[in-house]
């Protein structure tokens, strides 16, 4: 049968169902597609290089989208500012040596509000003034590390009118001179670190309190200050954070100095390593800033009632560090008094915390979210009671070395305090059942496990079960773990950033193979591991593209092969242990092609030689190496300066060769031993 002469109507229905070829790529907002490319890059950093592959208009789009710039070397700044024209941020801390002319380069890129030098070396103050000039945005300079910059360079960042945040630490030649004229060109600065900058005295202090005023955070740790310095401080009205850290000129007197009056912004203060400070110096400061938010007075004097006590004053406290303090008869009592709104509680590797005392305190803590009793070593079952039953929203427990809590004990973490994001066990009689009991802490994303001898296996398991949001686990010296238990984590926890599988002798390369399926995987520590070789490292640098710290020392079985794969692959790869590998000149000049690799330790690799250890030097931009002393003589003296000359720092070892690998449990006894002698 003939079918039916389609009709006017048939070719109108047949045009309106036509499809509209799809928009181009073009046609799409900025603000649209920039949002697909943050979505592309949180998920894997590699996709935005992969997309902007793709198309003429693909590769537009992505050079309009980078903000951030971080080259490896450079000579490389001007081609990748000409490449990416709208970067706003540019790291150089990758760059060993930053020549005068490189920075002089910025001009091409008026839009850059922030740069960091903070790990860079070989420019002064007539490529700091290029820069500025280059610049007129800047608002963010690191400088840290700049060992030869002094106060001509100073003069040159006050230039840099828009500056808001400026790092200086470890600028030793600069001076109060410097520090004046920043302080006049640079009156907007809000953030200011002058850490380890000792040529800076009170003078210098009292210009910068009088010009920048509108300065929130200012880091003034292992400098000189003394009395005459605190007027100008308390000047700083709007002044929130001051770290004073190890600053051993800071006494009892300095601080009865302090005026209460303008002092009452100050929301953190950190005076840890200040050992002249005493009780009577601790009563000064709670009178004098009554606002605070956070103290920390680790490594301090002891701790007596009469301190605890005056911790009342401060009302809103919510974090106290007293990392490595001796607590004197009910000096921790008086802190349950007296801090009632503590959120954040730090008593690591203090002396004469009891069960007691520390029961008595977190009984009145309720709402405590943090808490590190790390190398406290009086507590029991007791605290560990009173911690899970009186702090149930603790978020971070750290119990490192508590070597008298008991396993069954340890079980009442995961069933009481199921909120735990991070949680520190190592060196603690924690077995399977421990673990099996964290089923209930499905936030953990960090877990530290390692010295514990009873976990198995089974016990990992129960974690990948029950902690797929884990990102960090450290089972250093757990020797019963097996490629079995490394299986079971790597399959539960896809989002896994860094294990530590030291001295875990029973691993082999089917546990790398494993871990090879975790691609945001960027730590992986394997030293004295002897069961591994080339062929699982080759899998791990072929399935995890973000490696970034590799340790496999006394890995015997691992050679060439290895650091070709490595070469290939892990482009990311910024710091590596070797010593005691199978490597020889190859596989180490194979390594140097790694454009971004900055510390490279290799003591003790029988197969390298001096003249390819220089031709790795010489291709590598590397900024530590860490070699055996024997090397030392046998190098040309005037290679070690050129590549010293390029911003790498050589550190000689004096070690004896050796092989054996001690138990995981003798280990452990003699490291007992140790402490209690």
């Amino acid at each position: 049968m003939a079918s039916p002469t389609p009709t006017p109507a048939h070719h109108a229905k047949r045009r309106r169902l036509t499809l509209s070829p799809p928009p181009h790529l073009h046609d799409l907002a900025d603000e649209l597609l920039f949002l697909i490319l943050d979505r592309l890059a949180a998920a894997d950093p590699r996709a935005l290089k992969s997309f902007s592959l793709v198309s003429r208009a693909c590769h537009a789009a992505e050079a309009r989208h980078r903000r951030i710039l971080r080259p490896f070397r450079a000579e490389l700044v001007p081609s990748a500012l000409a490449r990416y024209p709208v970067v706003s941020r540019l790291n150089l801390s990758l760059c060993p040596r930053v020549p005068d002319a490189a920075l002089a380069a910025l001009s091409v890129a008026p839009s850059i509000s922030a740069v960091d030098l903070s790990r860079s070396r070989g420019f002064g103050a007539a490529g700091l003034a290029a820069l500025v000039a280059s610049c007129p945005n800047l608002t963010d300079l690191d400088l840290s590390n700049g060992l030869d910059l002094g106060d001509a360079a100073a003069a040159e960042v006050a230039k840099a009118r828009r500056l808001q945040r400026l790092s200086l630490s470890r600028c030793k030649r600069i001076t109060d001179m410097g520090l004046g004229c920043i302080a006049v060109g640079c009156p907007d600065l809000r953030d200011l670190s002058l850490k380890w900058c000792i040529g800076v005295t009170h003078l210098g202090l009292d210009l910068l309190a009088l010009k920048c005023n509108k300065l929130n955070i200012l880091d003034l740790s292992y400098t000189m200050i003394v009395k005459k310095c605190f007027p100008a401080i308390m000047k700083l009205q709007s002044l929130q954070v001051l770290l004073l850290v190890g600053c051993n000129g800071i006494d009892d007197d300095a601080l009865t100095s302090l005026d209460q009056e303008c002092s009452k912004s100050l929301q953190v203060l950190d005076m840890s390593n200040s050992y002249n400070v005493t009780h009577v110096g601790v009563l000064s400061v709670v009178k004098a800033m009554p606002n605070l938010l956070e103290l920390n007075l680790s490594y301090c004097s002891p701790v007596t009632p009469s301190m605890s006590s005056s911790f009342e004053m401060i009302n809103k406290l919510q974090t106290l560090k007293l990392d490595g303090c001796r607590f004197m008869d009910d000096g921790l009592k008086s802190i349950g008094k007296s801090c009632v709104s503590l959120r954040e509680l730090s008593l690591s590797k203090c002396s004469g915390v009891t069960d007691t005392d520390l029961s008595f305190v977190l009984l009145r803590l309720k709402d405590l979210l943090k808490l590190d009793v790390t190398c406290c070593r009086k507590i029991t079952d007791v605290s560990l009671a009173a911690i899970t039953t009186s702090c149930p929203s603790l978020i971070s427990l750290r119990m490192e070395s508590c070597s008298l809590i008991s396993s069954k004990g340890l079980q009442l973490i995961g069933k009481r305090c199921t909120h735990l994001e991070e949680l520190d066990l190592t060196d603690t009689d924690l077995d399977d059942e421990g673990l099996k009991a964290l089923s209930g802490c499905s936030k953990l994303s960090s877990l530290k496990i390692g010295i514990c001898l009873r976990i198995t296996d089974e016990g990992l398991r129960h974690v990948s079960k029950s902690c797929p949001d884990l990102r960090d686990i450290d089972l250093y010296r757990s020797g019963a773990i097996s490629d079995e238990g490394v299986t079971h984590i790597a399959q539960g926890c896809p989002m896994l950033e860094s294990i530590n599988l030291s001295y875990c002798t029973k691993i082999t390369d089917c546990s790398l193979r494993s871990l090879s399926k975790c691609i945001k995987l960027n730590t992986l520590e394997i030293r004295g591991c002897p069961m591994v070789s080339s062929a699982g490292l080759s899998e791990i640098a072929t399935g995890c593209r973000l490696l970034s710290k590799l340790d496999i020392k006394k890995c015997f079985e691992i050679n060439d092969l290895g650091m070709i794969f490595l070469s290939q692959f892990s482009h990311n790869l910024r710091q590596i242990n070797l010593s005691y590998c199978s490597v020889t000149d190859i596989g180490l000049i194979s390594l140097s092609s790694i454009c971004g690799l900055q510390n490279i330790t290799i003591v003790h690799l029988a197969g390298v030689t001096p003249n390819g250890l220089i031709a790795a030097l010489m291709v590598c931009g590397l900024r530590k190496v860490k070699l055996h002393e024997a090397f030392k003589s046998m190098v040309p003296s005037h290679m070690l300066k050129v590549v010293e000359a390029r911003g790498c720092l050589f550190q000689w070892i004096n070690k004896p060769y050796q092989v054996a690998l001690e138990p995981c449990d003798v280990w452990k006894q003699q490291s007992q031993d140790l402490l209690e002698q």
